[in-house]
């Protein structure tokens, strides 16, 4: 929550830690404590409050009257900062979107100025409220922007559809939010993109090629970062964008194992993994930052043990230690890449192309063994033994039996 609020702009001044067997409906925290934390805010002077927690309306409405400052739950700070790291169209969009999601269901826990009575052109009459004019706003700007998101995804679709032309496979980088995604991504490929140690300095998925040790491409994608509790809105709002890893044939996922609770949040990125129906996916568990860690007593061979073992038994990861910052480990990380992503496999296919598709029956004979050929009134059809990467640009093309 420090890096969070540090990542936002803000200093934090306090920390208060409360264990209690549930949540109190109307503060979350409880009358004793709420009185123990006012006095704490006017202690300190600090000028808001921040909360590991998602907030309802009514409990942050009333924390808001008891202590007299601003109030902000975890999945306001994380879109804060989401809002600040937005660069590209589409980021912007993701967050707005999130934003307003969020912001629908607490309007009524502004207070009397979202109370007013409304009039006038583009209203419902003189009786409307001002939180209902909001309120349609909000709808009618949600649809706005699911149209936009929606053409986005399209977009993706169609970039993916070009990459999957060429036969290189894409990998995808996930894992924790800052743990070194970037730095990697920009070793492996010399690309420049932003690496700061900073949590979700990344936003916008960046695509570059990589050369692997046999000489064949592949095609690397630098994703957003998970966090735990990554907020649900976030996770909608960024479909279009973790589709990038969904339809990737390799993952790596990025640990920071210099991080003393490196096995849970591996444990949390696996859990994003299975929401976004990813786990399926062959993955490679990268280990990195290990320049960090001391070799003492074995205790880097124990920390690695334990990432690995937070993982799900059935998953069984390989794993490679690294270091992005220093180089140490790239050459076998690549090696295992190498060995890891699927070749492309041939297997007898038939195709039925009608004849006007003269292009795409070149482009079989240039990449296949034909077999056979024969020609009909409307169809020419083609016994061949084709490789996957063939199969995947012409599948609208291969004839099931």
């Amino acid at each position: 929550m420090a890096a969070l609020a540090a990542g936002a702009g803000a200093r934090v001044v306090d920390r208060v830690l409360q264990s209690r067997d549930s949540a109190e409906a109307a503060t979350l925290i409880g009358s004793g404590k709420v009185e123990e934390l006012s006095a704490r805010v006017q202690a300190t002077r600090a000028d808001m409050a921040v909360f590991d927690r998602e907030l309802s309306p009514t409990q942050l409405r009333n924390l808001e009257r008891a202590l007299a400052t601003k109030v902000l739950d975890r999945t306001q700070l994380i879109l804060d900062i989401f809002a600040r790291r937005a660069r590209t169209r589409e980021g912007q969009l993701q967050v707005e979107y999130a934003q307003l999601n969020y912001l629908l269901p607490r309007l009524s826990g502004r207070g009397i100025e979202m109370s007013r009575l409304g009039g006038g052109i583009g209203t419902r009459g003189p009786g409307e409220t001002q939180l209902e004019t909001d309120r349609r706003r909000i709808f009618r700007r949600l649809r706005k922007i699911e149209k936009d998101l929606e053409r986005v995804r399209a977009g993706r679709s169609v970039h993916r559809r070009k990459r999957e032309t060429v036969p290189l496979a894409t990998i995808a980088l996930v894992g924790y939010t800052n743990a070194g995604k970037s730095t990697l991504f920009n070793r492996l490929t010399g690309a420049g993109v932003l690496a700061d140690d900073r949590l979700f300095a990344t936003l916008d998925p960046t695509v570059r090629a990589v050369t692997l040790p046999s000489r064949r491409k592949a095609l690397l994608s630098d994703t957003v970062g998970f966090i735990r509790n990554l907020p649900t809105t976030l996770v909608k709002a960024f479909r279009a964008t973790l589709e990038e890893v969904t339809e990737a044939a390799l993952l790596l996922h990025v640990v920071d194992a210099s991080s003393p609770a490196a096995a849970e949040r591996t444990a949390h990125v696996f859990k994003v993994l299975h929401e976004i129906g990813a786990t399926s996916i062959p993955h490679l568990m990268v280990l990195n930052k290990t320049d960090l860690l001391s070799d003492a007593g074995g205790q880097s061979e124990a920390l690695v043990r334990r990432i690995v073992g937070a993982v799900e038994s059935e998953t069984n990861p390989a794993a490679v230690t690294v270091s992005a910052r220093t180089g140490a480990g790239l050459d076998g990380l690549l090696k295992a890449i190498d060995e890891s992503i699927p070749a492309d496999p041939v297997a007898h296919t038939r195709f039925r192309f009608p004849l006007r598709a003269g292009a795409e029956m070149h482009l079989v004979h240039e990449g296949a063994r034909v077999l056979s050929v024969a020609y009909s009134d409307r169809y020419c059809e083609m016994e061949t033994e084709a490789p996957e990467s063939l199969r995947r640009r012409l599948r609208r093309f291969i004839q099931r039996r």
